[in-house]
């Protein structure tokens, strides 16, 4: 088997089918909170409300049981639509729900994948995958590839027909570079059709251009992400609104966020 075939099978989502195995409809409590408390590192995304696009990113470690801040809140832009709870290491939660196509960022707690981009190799703790021409996210519900990337010289064109997401955007969408730099965000490990596909964080276009369902950051931000987070350490990423935030901090020990934006 070539490397890019064995990175079909296992490379960006090893991580999500870890989280596959905590979200099963089996999965307890406990074991959610063994996750939680296995990470060492997390991501924390606060928006404003469900429907808001913008939200504040910050980044925490845990040392000595407690998590501590490391960088202060910068801006990053969501869903076109907002948010709406996603299908990862969290009890599942009343309120709108993630679906394919809504342009809604899933809201939650996942785990994080590998590490992908237009570069050749890339200064990361992740895994790291360079994106070619042929590979694809497939976005489509009924595929038997359904949240994958997939590299459609080892699966066939057939396999990628009606496929949104070419992973070199730069060179299927007018030197677009917003995959230059991004990481997977394990929503729906259990590939749940029409539950949502392809969310990353990866670069934005602008600070004023909302996604179709990730979270975008400058490449500075995204740059300093990828230089700190390390799979040994178990990082997390959650996303909320803030009044969610608020409800759930405590049950799910979530770090005290000292963004003005939360009072």
């Amino acid at each position: 088997m070539s490397a890019r075939a064995d990175f079909v099978l296992r490379g960006v989502l090893a991580a999500i089918i870890l989280a596959a195995s905590v979200v099963s409809s089996a999965a307890t409590a406990a074991e959610r909170s063994a996750a939680l408390a296995r990470a060492q590192q997390m991501i924390l995304v606060i928006a404003p409300d469900w429907d808001s696009s913008t939200a504040s990113l910050r980044r925490f470690e845990r040392h000595d049981g407690q998590w501590q801040a490391v960088s202060l809140p910068q801006p990053v832009v969501i869903g076109k639509s907002g948010a709406a709870w996603g299908l990862g290491l969290h009890a599942p939660q009343r309120g709108p729900q993630k679906r394919e196509g809504d342009g809604r960022a899933p809201a939650g707690m996942f785990a994080i994948g590998e590490a992908f981009g237009y570069a050749p190799s890339l200064a990361t703790a992740l895994e790291y995958q360079a994106m070619t021409a042929s590979d694809y996210c497939i976005d489509v519900s009924d595929s038997p590839l359904y949240n994958r990337i997939v590299d459609a010289g080892q699966v066939g064109a057939r396999a990628i027909a009606g496929s949104t997401e070419p992973m070199r955007r730069d060179l299927h969408a007018d030197g677009d570079p917003r995959y230059k730099l991004g990481f997977v965000i394990a929503h729906n490990a259990q590939r749940k059709p029409g539950g949502g596909s392809c969310i990353f964080a990866h670069l934005w276009k602008n600070a004023d251009s909302a996604t179709a369902g990730c979270t975008a950051m400058s490449e500075a931000v995204m740059r300093d992400l990828l230089g700190w987070l390390d799979p040994a350490r178990q990082p997390l990423f959650v996303l909320l609104p803030r009044a969610e935030y608020l409800r759930l901090r405590q049950a799910w020990r979530l770090p005290h966020a000292d963004d003005p934006a939360l009072h």
